[in-house]
C-alpha cells in the first residue's frame, strides 16, 4: 500500500513537472548576481536616503534569454520591509541613470506592483516576458516607501546607484540624484533559457568582487569570463554569477558571512548553477600573522584549517551535482594590508600545491601561475598589479579570464 501511494506521487509530481516543462520549453538560469551582507557603518545609507525615494541600480547581465524575474533580498533585515514599486528598463550605458523609457516595465510580485520582503528572506518578482541579450545593461528602479530597520546589500558593487525622493521608477533620468556605489535589496536576475542552459558561480573574496577594477566598466575576471563564453558557441548559453564579498574569508567572517556559511544561500540556491569556481583563502593567511607573527604551530593550524573548509565545499557541492574547480591563491608579498613574511608566504604555497594535487578539485586553474612575476614569484606581475600588491589591475583580471580555459566551464555546466 505504501508503496503505490509513493508511486502515484511521484508520477503526480513528475508528470506536473513534464507538463510544465513541454509548457514553456525553457528553465530559469542566473545571468547576475551579487552577494548579501549587511553593509558595514560606512557603507549603509543614512534611514533618511530611503525615506519616500526611489534608488536605480544599473546591473550587467551574462546570458540572455526571453524572460526574466529579479531577486530583492531582506536577508540581514531584522523586520519585514515593504517597497511601493521595482521597475526595470534598459540602461542607456552602464555609467549613466538614463533610461530607454520605451522599455520601462513595472515588476509584479503575485500580481500586485508593491511587495512585502520578510525578514531574513529573499522575494522572486513573477516572470516578465522581457527578452535581453547577453550582456545587456539593466535599471532595476526601487520605491522604498520607508527604510528596512536594517540594510541588506553589496558594498563592493564597482557600480554606480542613483538615489532622489519621491516616487521616480518610470523617469527617463535622474540628473540630480545622489551617486552611491553599493548595492542594497538586489540579489539577482534570472532569464529563461534553453534546455542545456546553465550558470557557473565564482565564489570569492575582493579578488573576485573585482577590486580594483574599472568603476562602471564591468571588467572583473568574471566578466571577462562571461564574455569569452557568450563569444563561444557552446558557451553562449551560460550565465556568470560574480558571488564574490571584498574581505571575505573561508573559515571566520570578514566582511560578510564566512564562505561555508553562505554557500547555500550563494551557491545552492542559484538556478542552473552546475559548475563552480572557488577561489578563497588569502583572506585567512594574511589575517593570521597581519599584526605580528605567530608560531610555526600556529601557521601549520591554519592551513590544515583552509584545507578542511575546502573538503568542505567540495563535498557539497558533489552532494549537489554541481562540478567544482579550485583556483590557486594569488601571490601577495609586498601587500600594503597584510605584509607577509615568509611564514605566511609558506602557508600559500602548501595550500596551491594541495589545491594542485589531483582527487582534490575536478579540476584547477592556476591563477597563481598566471599572475606571478616570474622574477619574483611571491609577488604580483607588475603589470597585472593595482598598485596595493594585492589585488590585480584590470590587465590582470583579464589575464586571468583568459587563461579559463573554456572547456572546463562547459563541461561542467552539461
Amino acid at each position: 500500500m505504501m508503496r503505490s501511494v509513493v508511486t502515484a506521487c511521484f508520477l503526480l509530481v513528475t508528470g506536473f513537472v513534464s507538463r510544465a516543462g513541454s509548457q514553456s520549453g525553457a528553465f530559469w538560469t542566473g545571468s547576475w548576481a551579487a552577494s548579501q551582507q549587511l553593509p558595514e557603518p560606512q557603507n549603509s545609507l543614512a534611514p533618511d536616503d530611503l525615506r519616500d525615494a526611489t534608488l536605480r541600480q544599473i546591473v550587467h547581465l551574462s546570458a540572455g534569454g526571453q524572460s526574466l524575474r529579479v531577486h530583492l533580498s531582506n536577508a540581514f533585515g531584522t523586520a519585514p520591509l515593504h517597497l511601493g514599486s521595482v521597475h526595470i528598463a534598459h540602461a542607456v550605458s552602464s555609467s549613466s541613470a538614463a533610461i530607454d523609457t520605451g522599455t520601462d516595465r513595472p515588476l509584479t510580485f503575485h500580481g500586485a506592483r508593491d511587495v512585502t520582503l520578510p525578514a531574513g528572506a529573499e522575494f522572486l518578482s513573477d516572470p516578465l516576458d522581457y527578452p535581453v541579450k547577453p550582456g545587456s545593461d539593466l535599471a532595476i528602479s526601487i520605491q522604498f516607501e520607508n527604510p528596512p530597520e536594517r540594510e541588506t546589500g553589496h558594498p563592493g558593487s564597482h557600480a554606480t546607484s542613483y538615489l532622489v525622493h519621491g516616487n521616480a521608477v518610470s523617469a527617463a533620468d535622474l540628473p540630480n540624484a545622489k551617486k552611491i556605489e553599493h548595492w542594497y535589496q538586489l540579489s539577482g536576475v534570472d532569464v529563461t533559457a534553453p534546455s542545456e542552459s546553465s550558470a557557473v558561480v565564482a565564489l570569492g573574496d575582493s579578488i573576485t568582487d573585482g577590486h580594483g577594477s574599472t568603476t562602471n566598466g564591468n571588467d572583473r575576471w568574471p566578466d571577462v569570463l562571461a564574455r569569452r563564453l557568450q563569444a563561444d558557441r557552446a558557451g553562449r548559453n551560460i550565465g556568470v554569477l560574480n558571488q564574490g564579498i571584498g574581505g571575505n574569508h573561508l573559515l571566520t567572517d570578514g566582511l560578510g558571512p564566512n564562505a561555508l556559511a553562505r554557500f547555500d544561500r550563494d551557491v545552492l540556491a542559484q538556478p542552473g548553477v552546475r559548475c563552480l569556481i572557488l577561489l578563497e583563502g588569502v583572506n585567512d593567511l594574511g589575517g593570521l600573522a597581519r599584526t605580528g607573527e605567530v608560531s610555526a604551530v600556529e601557521h601549520a593550524a591554519l592551513v590544515q584549517r583552509v584545507i578542511a573548509a575546502y573538503e568542505q565545499i567540495i563535498a557539497r557541492a558533489r552532494t549537489h551535482g554541481i562540478r567544482i574547480i579550485g583556483a590557486t591563491i594569488l601571490p601577495y608579498v609586498g601587500s600594503d594590508y597584510y605584509h607577509p613574511g615568509p611564514a605566511s608566504e609558506a602557508d600559500r604555497q602548501a595550500v596551491n600545491t594541495w589545491i594542485r594535487t589531483p582527487g582534490h578539485f575536478d579540476a584547477v586553474i592556476d591563477f597563481d601561475q598566471v599572475t606571478r612575476d616570474p622574477a619574483h614569484p611571491d609577488r604580483l606581475r607588475p603589470a597585472f598589479d593595482c598598485g596595493d600588491h594585492l589585488h590585480p589591475s584590470p590587465a590582470g583580471y583579464a589575464a586571468m579570464a583568459n587563461a579559463i580555459p573554456l572547456s572546463l566551464i562547459v563541461s561542467g555546466s552539461r
